[in-house]
């Protein structure tokens, strides 16, 4: 079986490592164009395409995949099928190319969390479990029919993060089975539409605005906030009129007369905002200009007004 994979973060890495080391015949490798990165705006190459080079795969950068030339490469490597992990929307022309065409793997259990940010927003909404989906590319973005699904609880302190390296290592395992199955042509897809999932929730990209943490909301929402963009893009606020980042909090569920958004701290061990139902106690935060840090050594250097 001749593959190609399409990837970028190091989310997919994982997944093409898998393919490698199970001895899947990955004859090329399709990853975003090098990026201008960093102080000095050196090109950076994609963890994709570090891996791909690293293993001798031939690797791809296509800045637009409607490209003739592009797709005559594309169809020149002659793929039985596609694996697309954490990559862009594809056009009909590349994902119906193959004779078993391309497969995604989603970091969610479809059909819920369709979309950009499906590990953040799961947090963000509370959820006890997420997990991956394999699936079928079609027209309409992550609706395709279900081939394999592996379900991750979440833990009530766990971050975006974590989950994200927990569910890297679940979509390889469940990426493994799909072309196995694949392989010996007895995978029969389920319909989206077939499946009872209640209310759908959705997982659109995140935007800088979603990120401002709103101390009117409750505690564990504020705080699941926290946890859902830790540690990227993470939630923020400000102090003394400087934006604040926070990555690492707990919460006190303790009835008070603060405030919301109002600042209790003893200037030396503890720093934490009130919030309806209780404090948001910060553990790892990032003052605007400055590294970020643990609360004790950010108070060592803080002045309050």
């Amino acid at each position: 079986m001749r593959i190609i994979f399409m990837g970028t973060p190091d989310f997919a890495v994982a997944s093409l490592d898998a393919l490698v080391k199970a001895g899947y015949n990955v004859v090329a490798a399709i990853t975003a164009p090098d990026k201008p990165a960093g102080r000095g705006l050196q090109l950076q190459q994609s963890a994709v395409k570090q891996y791909a080079v690293a293993h001798n795969i031939p690797v791809l950068q296509p800045e637009k995949l409607k490209n003739p030339a592009f797709l005559e490469e594309l169809r020149g490597y002659r793929a039985d099928l596609q694996v697309v992990v954490a990559f862009r929307m594809l056009p009909e022309l590349v994902w119906d190319m193959p004779p078993l065409g391309t497969i995604n793997v989603h970091a969610s259990l479809l059909p819920q969390y369709r979309g950009a940010a499906p590990i953040n927003w799961a947090i963000i909404n509370g959820e006890s479990k997420s997990g991956v989906t394999t699936f079928k590319l079609q027209h309409e973005i992550d609706t395709g029919n279900i081939l394999f699904k592996s379900e991750v609880p979440i833990r009530p302190d766990e971050t975006a993060g974590e989950l994200h390296d927990a569910l890297m290592q679940a979509g390889a395992e469940t990426l493994l089975r799909t072309v196995a199955a694949l392989k010996e042509g007895n995978l029969q897809g389920q319909p989206q539409d077939d499946i009872d999932a209640g209310e759908l929730k959705h997982a659109p990209k995140i935007f800088k605005e979603d990120c401002k943490i709103d101390w009117e909301q409750p505690l564990e929402q504020v705080y699941n906030l926290v946890r859902g963009l830790s540690p990227y893009p993470t939630a923020f606020t400000t102090l003394q009129d400087k934006t604040l980042k926070i990555y690492k909090a707990t919460t006190d569920a303790v009835a008070h007369v603060h405030k919301p958004g109002s600042v209790v701290s003893d200037k030396k061990t503890y720093l934490k905002f009130a919030a309806h139902g209780g404090f948001l106690n910060v553990l790892e935060l990032q003052l605007e200009g400055k590294k970020k840090m643990g609360v004790e050594e950010f108070l060592r250097g803080f002045r309050f007004e």
